[in-house]
């Protein structure tokens, strides 16, 4: 086989792939279309609430935090730090939930995925809501602290100023909209759903590695205090794992897989591996269904014996 034809099968075979896998979650987008569309419109809701704390807002000395006096300040021209790192890892994720699309391991519907993940982030965002809206404390971060021109907005001229949040701008320089931090929020859910569905360790590993870093570079930057990210981790893990038990589980894509739950390529051949040992020791029955029934008395079932017998004798004769 020439290797042209092998450099001109290989885009041809992934041009099918995603063809196909592309109508696979069309069909389930079709039936799932609701609880995805409510997500991404309560994510407009949730910035429409933080623009909204933001007229309520009152800068302030920065309160006492023990965040602050323990890591140093980055300071203005280094506050890129944690949204560089927020960035990559929202992107990194996403591409992750579209990996099925590629790559031959689809070990879970993308659509599925997501409606999962959204359903995590929404219960989260509302907590978030709720919390902010209770007591608004004095932005740490530069722009709203006293002396800027972004710590208080203007009364809106129009509902459409409200309406409209200004996006990325005032999202970017929103203020007010502290107890808990919505970067650790989308953080933890990614990493949360990754530790679950994902298959490297290492990447599992490094991904919690990372969002402890997140937690650090944003306390160090002044965008939140410390409360904000303690609250977010254990609120976030809470909300996950209850809301986790009221969804149902994702299917396996795994061909003829009784598994409820997404298995690696090394989970399978480990499971093959103790399956064929089981058929070469002899014990690939329950050992439960192997033992001859017995009476109250302790006696085998007459019945059952001969039985037995009986079909000795037939197999003799």
């Amino acid at each position: 086989m020439s290797p042209f034809y092998l450099a001109r099968a290989a885009p041809s075979k992934l041009v099918r792939r995603i063809t196909s896998e592309t109508s696979v979650e069309l069909k389930i987008l079709s039936e799932k279309w609701r609880l995805l569309l409510a997500g991404l419109l309560f994510q407009y809701i949730h910035g429409l609430a933080a623009r909204g704390v933001h007229y309520l807002h009152r800068p302030g000395p920065t309160l006492q935090d023990l965040g602050f006096m323990i890591l140093p300040e980055l300071g203005k021209e280094r506050a890129y730090i944690s949204e560089t790192l927020f960035t990559f890892i929202f992107l990194s994720f996403v591409l992750w939930t579209f990996h099925p699309f590629i790559l031959q391991t689809k070990l879970f519907y993308t659509v599925l995925i997501w409606r999962r993940v959204l359903a995590f982030l929404c219960a989260s965002q509302f907590l978030r809501i709720m919390t902010f809206y209770s007591t608004q404390l004095p932005g740490p971060n530069y722009h709203c602290r006293e002396g800027s021109s972004l710590a208080r907005l203007p009364p809106p001229q129009n509902p459409m100023e409200v309406f409209l949040i200004n996006f990325p701008k005032g999202v970017i320089y929103g203020c007010g909209d502290l107890i808990f931090s919505s970067h650790m929020i989308f953080t933890l859910v990614f990493v949360i759903t990754y530790q679950k569905y994902g298959c490297i360790r290492f990447a599992k590993m490094l991904a919690w590695c990372i969002a402890i870093a997140q937690s650090l570079f944003i306390i160090s930057s002044r965008k939140h205090y410390s409360v904000d990210v303690v609250v977010a981790w254990y609120t976030v893990n809470l909300v996950v794992f209850f809301v986790d038990k009221k969804l149902t589980e994702l299917p396996d894509r795994s061909a003829g897989s009784a598994s409820i739950l997404p298995v690696c390529a090394k989970d399978k051949d480990s499971k093959l591996k103790e399956e064929n040992t089981r058929l070469l020791n002899g014990n690939s029955g329950d050992s439960a269904d192997r033992r001859p029934r017995t009476q109250m008395n302790g006696k085998q079932n007459e019945n059952e014996s001969h039985v037995d017998s009986e079909s000795v004798k037939n197999d003799e004769l």
